[in-house]
């Protein structure tokens, strides 16, 4: 099926947790669970997975998608938790209670690239957004990991 995926990933997981410790890092996964879980719902996403120190969900709208991840990272850096999130359209496999394809690689590549607090979708996500009101500023084509073509990344900036 043709879906608008969404990766989000917390910057810096590892090293917070050790600095926190098992007790706190809980709390601290379990406030960002509890955000996901709502803003997706509120996006009228479906949340596939979380994936330990991030999520995975789907949307059939790429400007919900975006806006889903700048809305996660708004309300998570008020616990000062950045996250990072990638998003990309294209066609998916649906299994039992998850997904695969290319295009779940190209957003999870995506979203690896994207520094703390930045949204990064692809250009199929902005040709798909056009007069949404989303800013898109134009980073240039990227090589992701293991994907064998070049991509032109844009960096979520506003919104009009």
């Amino acid at each position: 099926m043709l879906a608008t995926v969404l990766f989000t990933d917390i910057v810096g997981s590892t090293p917070m947790a050790e600095k926190l410790g098992d007790r706190a890092w809980r709390t601290v996964l379990d406030k960002h669970d509890r955000i996901v879980v709502s803003v997706v719902e509120k996006y009228r996403g479906k949340l596939i997975k979380d994936t330990g120190d991030g999520a995975l969900a789907v949307f059939d709208g790429p400007a919900r998608a975006v806006r889903c991840a700048q809305e996660i990272q708004s309300a998570l850096r008020h616990f000062g938790v950045d996250v990072r999130a990638g998003v990309h359209c294209g066609e998916i496999e649906v299994m039992d209670h998850d997904i695969a394809g290319l295009a779940v690689n190209i957003a999870s590549r995506i979203c690896s690239d994207a520094g703390p607090g930045e949204v990064l979708v692809s250009s199929t996500v902005k040709d798909l957004t056009s007069g949404s009101g989303l800013v898109l500023e134009d980073l240039g084509e990227r090589a992701l990991a293991g994907v064998s073509t070049l991509w032109r990344i844009y960096s979520v900036n506003s919104e009009r």
